[in-house]
């Protein structure tokens, strides 16, 4: 098992963690009401784009493997949502917007080579 790459060394789950955690300042700045409205469905958004990538990494079937990786984009997508609605509706300011758009868009695009990485080499 010496070629076995883990979960903590996988560059795509480690991106997802640094995400995670830009995130988790802009979700405790909010009040409670807006932690309500919208922060809680942000951050469960980001923080379930790691957890997919986690859970597919664990099963062993491919398909069932790259079935979470699609539930990471997913996820990443929503997280788009929500962050868009966040700058609209002013609760964070264009810089933050433009700083973790822009990790969620280059994360976007290795999610994206990881998945296709992820199906057999002889797949035609």
């Amino acid at each position: 098992m010496d070629n076995y790459i883990k979960l903590g060394d996988l560059t795509v789950y480690k991106t997802s963690i640094l995400i995670s955690q830009k995130a988790w300042p802009i979700y405790t700045k909010m009040d409670w009401h807006t932690k309500k409205i919208i922060g809680d469905q942000f951050i469960t958004a980001i923080d379930s784009i790691g957890a997919n990538v986690a859970e597919g990494y664990g099963r062993f079937h491919y398909l069932d493997r790259i079935k979470f990786y699609y539930n990471s984009r997913g996820s990443l997508i929503e997280a788009k949502h929500w962050l868009y609605l966040m700058k609209v509706r002013e609760i964070i300011s264009a810089a933050q917007f433009d700083d973790l758009l822009g990790d969620l868009n280059n994360f976007h695009h290795q999610l994206n080579s990881f998945i296709k990485s992820s199906y057999p080499k002889d797949r035609k």
